[in-house]
């Protein structure tokens, strides 16, 4: 049968693109949400904005005899020197989508209307079509 999977990283450039695909346990230990977004504004807190970022997110299809599909979907934005917002998860207090808003202002259906997740599977959506 087939399989659909995918991974998000948060991508920052003062940090050389980290956290990167360790985002989820970058203050180590894994989902804690709070601690990671504390390391990742300490990490920051000489650098002047705009503090460029995206969040990343790489899907991939597999099924039988086929060659697996691999798509990559991005959000620009910037981090944020505080948390705004009380939605979303992880990064989303401190990521400034678009200049306007964090992702945790954003209720659900404004944040996947332009989410990396949203990109991604229209990048794969994309290419079933092409094939």
């Amino acid at each position: 049968c087939a399989a659909l999977a995918d991974d998000t990283g948060l991508c920052v450039d003062a940090l050389g693109g980290a956290p990167g695909v360790r985002s989820a346990r970058y203050a180590g230990e894994h989902g804690n949400d709070g601690a990671n977004v504390d390391l990742l504004l300490e990490n920051l807190k000489d650098t002047p904005a705009p503090r460029t970022a995206r969040f990343v997110c790489a899907m991939a299809l597999t099924r039988p005899g086929r060659e697996p599909l691999v798509v990559e979907g991005r959000a620009e934005g910037e981090i944020l020197f505080e948390r705004r917002g009380e939605n979303g998860f992880g990064y989303d207090p401190v990521f400034l989508y678009g200049g306007k808003k964090t992702f945790a202002e954003m209720d659900e259906h404004e944040k996947n209307a332009v989410s990396h997740r949203r990109n991604a599977a229209r990048a794969l959506l994309a290419a079933l079509e092409a094939e």
